[in-house]
C-alpha cells in the first residue's frame, strides 16, 4: 500500500473531486491519498463522492485556508 498527495489547490468544484476521482482510478485498493485543495465544498462533496463509491474517508482537516481530506481507496470495480 502507497499513499500518495493530489494538488487541487485554487480548483473550484466540482474539479477537486473530479481530479481525485481520476487519481484513484490509477491507485490499488488500500492505498491512501491525500486531497489537498482550496475549495471549502470539498470538505463536503470529497467526503460524499467517497461513500458513492466505495472509498473511506480516514481524515479530513482544514489548516489555514486549506483543506485536507485522507482518503483510503476501496475496490474498484
Amino acid at each position: 500500500m502507497s499513499h500518495y498527495e493530489l494538488d487541487a489547490r485554487r480548483l473550484l468544484c466540482p474539479m477537486p473531486v473530479i481530479r481525485a476521482q481520476d487519481k484513484v482510478k490509477t491507485l490499488a485498493p488500500g492505498d491512501t491519498l491525500d486531497v489537498v485543495c482550496t475549495d471549502p465544498g470539498a470538505l463536503n462533496d470529497i467526503p460524499a463522492w467517497c461513500r458513492i463509491n466505495g472509498h473511506e474517508v480516514l481524515d479530513k482537516k482544514q489548516i489555514d485556508d486549506e483543506i485536507i481530506v485522507c482518503i483510503r481507496v476501496g475496490n474498484i470495480d
